[in-house]
């Protein structure tokens, strides 16, 4: 199966393409933050990235220059609202494998994909698998086990453990864990963060795997 993640400045967008997609044999991520889809992209080997170029955050230009800087070679396609022949070669010049103008149909985006994936048949596949010391969380089966026990995930504990796992040594504090599992802004009067890991360090003991969610006091929590 192929990833394919889309950073978007609207839903109505991807509401039209990714069915498409996925009836295709991908699977697709959505975001609505630069930032937070910056970050999808540098944890996990997509095989594409479908990127707007106006988001609430964040220029889609300066996304692009931001991946290709740091050296990600994932093929990137910009969609822009405009037909404006100067932002197409500038999104191009930064980065950019493709460049598609709204209106599109979705069968249009679909032979588009197929292309810039046939251009770069070099890119490793993505893990479906991560490991750290004795917990293993399946990526497509979307359960961590340990040794002969598995336990299946709700989606959004198996957000939380996908950063922590991916993220494992760093300090990751509340406004972090809030922006990138849950998409929202720091918000000092909730205990969404804390309720979840909560209930995630328990579905970890119970498979008999050490503590790895530590308490980092006046700070966050730290994996491993």
């Amino acid at each position: 199966m192929r990833n394919v993640l889309t950073i978007e400045g609207g839903e109505h967008v991807t509401r039209d393409f990714v069915p498409t997609l996925e009836e295709s044999g991908f699977s697709v991520d959505v975001t609505l933050s630069g930032r937070i889809g910056m970050s999808r992209a540098m944890a996990r080997p997509y095989d594409a990235v479908v990127l707007d170029r106006i988001l609430p955050d964040l220029d889609g230009l300066a996304v692009v220059t931001t991946l290709r800087g740091i050296g990600l070679e994932t093929p990137i396609m910009m969609l822009s609202a405009t037909a404006d022949a100067a932002q197409r070669v500038e999104g191009l010049r930064a980065g950019a494998d493709d460049y598609l103008c709204l209106p599109f149909s979705s069968e249009e985006m679909l032979l588009r994909m197929e292309v810039l994936l046939r251009r770069r048949p070099g890119l490793p596949s993505p893990k479906t698998v991560l490991r750290i010391d004795e917990l293993e969380l399946d990526l497509i089966k979307r359960r961590m086990a340990h040794q002969h026990s598995a336990e299946r995930l709700q989606p959004t504990e198996f957000r939380l453990l996908e950063f922590m796992m991916r993220h494992a040594g760093q300090v990751l504090t509340r406004s972090m864990l809030l922006e990138a599992v849950w998409g929202i802004r720091f918000d000092p009067s909730t205990n969404l963060v804390d309720v979840h890991v909560g209930r995630l360090r328990k579905k970890v003991a119970a498979l008999g795997v050490r503590p790895v969610i530590q308490t980092v006091r006046g700070s966050g929590y730290r994996f491993g």
